[in-house]
């Protein structure tokens, strides 16, 4: 995958992965590939030998995968990162998994970045690893004020530190795009560091969120997987309007990719 330009679609003859018309199109492979990046990435940490460019390598990985799988990518707005200097603060809609693993490929190569992440993520035995070698913010999920003084702290030294923060502000990560449970504390968090938001319009729901295990849901090949950057944002008076803006862009994008609510 190539994010040089202000786009990227994934070309319509893209070779599928021998290993997922040997598996007759079932997840099997998917999943296989899934973890053993994880594994592989895990010995790059233990190793010492974890940076960014790695962790940036290992998004390629999962991304070829899913394109090798059957999904098309369709990214736009990539200028807006890239003539956006120093750090931003990146938020989105949160639909499945699969953005915490793309992401990091498109992203990381212009503006290095952490997440922000459920704290159950951090600890687990066998993704945590990943999650604090990333740098991840971890927050509960079921303490508010803490949560806000943690995003608040952690997340103005990496942005001073020149690190950008990617934040989904949902309650619960799913197909739907609930206004009142999208938090502004994105928002907040800029106008605190005084640095802009980008947001982040997502369809991933080609990796769809299982019934018992929300991570390993199936996998939708006819569903196409859009990322859309929108224009820098600045953090203006009490931010109202600006979060207002970030909802209405993603919504648009939604609405335009022809998603179901």
């Amino acid at each position: 995958m190539r994010f040089d330009k202000d786009r990227y679609d994934t070309p319509s003859n893209y070779p599928k992965l021998l290993g997922d018309r040997l598996c007759l199109g079932t997840r099997f492979y998917f999943y296989y590939r899934f973890f053993k990046l994880v594994y592989d990435t895990r010995v790059v940490i233990k190793k010492g030998k974890f940076s960014n460019k790695a962790w940036c390598w290992a998004s390629y990985y999962n991304d070829d995968t899913v394109e090798g799988c059957g999904a098309k990518f369709h990214v736009s707005g990539m200028d807006n990162i890239r003539n956006c200097h120093g750090p931003v603060v990146f938020v989105g809609n949160h639909m499945s998994i699969l953005e915490t693993f793309a992401l990091p490929g498109i992203i990381c190569p212009i503006k290095p970045s952490s997440f922000v992440v459920k704290q159950s993520l951090v600890d687990h035995r066998f993704f945590g690893v990943v999650m604090r070698a990333t740098q991840a913010i971890p927050v509960t999920r079921t303490d508010p004020v803490k949560d806000y003084k943690t995003v608040m702290t952690e997340g103005k030294k990496h942005l001073d530190a020149g690190r950008s923060i990617i934040i989904f502000p949902q309650s619960t990560r799913g197909p739907l795009l609930k206004s009142e449970e999208f938090g502004s504390i994105g928002s907040k968090l800029a106008k605190k560091a005084n640095v802009p938001v980008i947001p982040i319009a997502i369809k991933s729901d080609f990796w769809g969120n299982g019934k018992y295990f929300k991570d390993f849901g199936p996998v939708y090949r006819d569903r196409d997987v859009y990322f859309s950057f929108g224009e820098p944002i600045k953090i203006k008076g009490n931010g109202k309007a600006e979060h207002e803006g970030i909802i209405s862009f993603i919504k648009g994008r939604l609405d335009k990719w022809g998603h179901q609510y």
